[in-house]
């Protein structure tokens, strides 16, 4: 965490920060300040840089909202709702892109079930659809408690169309390769992954799950453990034939 973080001060500057955005502090319309009651803190100038950075990065829909989540995450230490690289994804619609379902796993993948309402801060933070949150949960037929990795397996699905598909979205978040590179994630995330998906779609039947997972330990066994899009696209394909 950056050192700056444990000032008191500037913490409670950062929450101010994220109320005014919100909605919920409004400065009084004429009340005089003098200099000696404004305290500005030094580091103001680079945390305005980085803000800036990061809002050309994620090119937020919703400057207000995206910008009140920014400075909660930053008040409180946590994962800024931030892509890592300007995104030219075509979507105009506020709908899931897979730069903003992978700034949702940086902030919920911590634990293993997030709650309805952290959810749906999340995405709000993120200027996404709620009509499309409403569709994932519905799919899922998730509760109050949402168990991350399904909601994230479901997201890859709205962004892939196809089980395939999903996974590959799926592979490009989760791995530690180069961007462009192999993308290749642990087997046992894969299979977590696909047996989820399948049984979400009920229209593959488990001995053809079984089936394929079998014949993928081949390449995985020569991968030390992991596995990449290009060993289970051809090797679905050649399955469904």
């Amino acid at each position: 965490m950056i050192l700056w973080m444990h000032n008191r001060e500037l913490r409670q500057f950062l929450t101010l920060t994220y109320l005014i955005f919100k909605g919920e502090v409004m400065p009084l319309p004429d009340t005089m300040y003098c200099a000696q009651q404004i305290r500005i803190p030094p580091e103001l100038p680079d945390i305005l840089k980085q803000f800036t950075k990061a809002a050309i990065r994620t090119q937020p829909q919703d400057v207000l909202q995206w910008s009140a989540a920014y400075f909660s995450a930053l008040s409180k230490g946590e994962p800024l709702p931030v892509k890592d690289r300007l995104e030219m994804s075509g979507q105009t619609n506020n709908g899931l892109t897979p730069g903003l379902l992978k700034v949702l796993h940086k902030q919920c993948s911590a634990k293993e079930t997030i709650t309805k309402e952290e959810l749906q801060e999340k995405w709000r933070g993120l200027s996404l659809s709620s009509d499309q949150l409403d569709t994932l949960l519905a799919l899922g037929s998730f509760s109050e408690t949402i168990d991350w990795m399904q909601f994230f397996a479901l997201g890859c699905s709205a962004l892939g169309g196809t089980i395939m598909g999903a996974l590959k979205h799926a592979c490009e978040i989760l791995t530690q390769d180069p961007e462009g590179g192999a993308a290749r994630i642990p087997y046992d995330a894969f299979v977590s992954l696909f047996t989820y998906l399948a049984h979400v779609d009920g229209e593959i039947p488990q001995d053809q799950i079984d089936s394929f997972l079998n014949k993928l330990q081949e390449s995985v066994e020569r991968q030390g453990g992991m596995v990449q899009p290009a060993d289970f696209i051809c090797l679905y394909e050649k399955a469904s034939q």
